[in-house]
């Protein structure tokens, strides 16, 4: 039967070292399932695998868009379909690892065939939502799409305004069109038995520890010039990329609204709030992600 690892967890828990240990030991292709980390502009700042990480083993899928674009969930997906086909063809174990718990859901409960919406309709409700403030735009959509609404915190604004676009732009709730998701293309496998799935779910004051050591490092090793170079291309702030952890604070001590260490309180308490929303979001989506680790640490 093929097989296929997947390795979730929140920024900073140790799951790329993982990833890359069981890559060593079961001759695998590690597989990138983060939503930053598929930029090549920011590779410190999102704690991509370093040169000599990707030296050590195959890895995919980091760093191969630009900036400039925005990568959905189910172009994700099939991307990383093609990478896991490869991985198969040539005997290799592919091991899914990242936080991005929606690209892990895409390939097991499938994602809804939404027509693209048009870019005067994105580009109106993302106004909207900046202009106005995520809570409003929440409190529209409880109107609209209940069901959708009671899922997103009030200040979800990427989630809010994908669900108020797609409304405008179909006339037809979201959650309706979840509702006809066929299953994702890892389902089959999954029900077999295929898929091993490890959520690496780390004690809180442990991961908050971790994530303010981290950033120190990402300061030494190149963070800032990284959004130097960021804010020198003038990119829209609705791409994802100028949402990445660490980039508005750090663009406001470049800009000269603040000092270096006002800006990283501010970068390590987001990333601490971010992890929190993680954790969350793996006790409650995949508490069943039980993979045992001790198999894959067998020599």
């Amino acid at each position: 039967m093929k097989r296929a690892l997947f390795i979730a967890g929140p920024t900073a828990s140790g799951k790329s070292a993982f990833a890359l240990e069981v890559a060593d030991r079961r001759d695998g292709i590690i597989i990138n399932a983060d939503s930053m980390q598929v930029y090549r502009d920011l590779p410190v700042l999102t704690a991509c695998p370093s040169t000599e990480e990707q030296a050590s083993a195959p890895h995919r899928l980091y760093g191969f868009l630009d900036g400039a674009e925005v990568c959905s969930a189910a172009f994700w997906a099939e991307k990383a379909m093609a990478e896991i086909e490869s991985a198969w063809k040539a005997n290799k174990l592919p091991i899914l690892v990242g936080g991005t718990g929606m690209y892990f859901k895409v390939l097991l409960d499938g994602i809804a065939k939404i027509p693209d919406i048009p870019d005067d309709i994105r580009s109106g409700v993302r106004s909207e939502c900046q202009n106005n403030g995520s809570e409003a735009l929440h409190k529209e959509l409880q109107g609209i799409d209940p069901e959708a609404a009671a899922r997103l915190a009030p200040g979800d604004s990427q989630r809010i305004s994908r669900a108020m676009e797609v409304f405008r732009a179909t006339g037809i709730p979201l959650s309706t069109w979840q509702q006809d998701t066929p299953p994702g293309p890892m389902a089959k496998l999954d029900r077999a038995g295929g898929v091993d799935k490890i959520a690496i779910i780390p004690e809180r004051s442990e991961l908050y520890r971790r994530c303010d050591l981290r950033f120190d490092q990402m300061l030494t090793e190149g963070a800032i010039a990284e959004v130097e170079a960021l804010m020198a291309r003038q990119l829209s702030p609705e791409f994802p990329i100028m949402r990445a952890l660490g980039v508005p604070a750090l663009a406001a001590y470049l800009s000269g609204l603040v000092s270096l260490d006002e800006a990283s309180a501010e970068a390590k308490m987001q990333t601490r709030r971010f992890a929190k929303r993680q954790l969350t979001w793996l006790r409650n989506q995949f508490s069943h992600w039980n993979g045992d680790f001790a198999q894959y640490m067998e020599s």
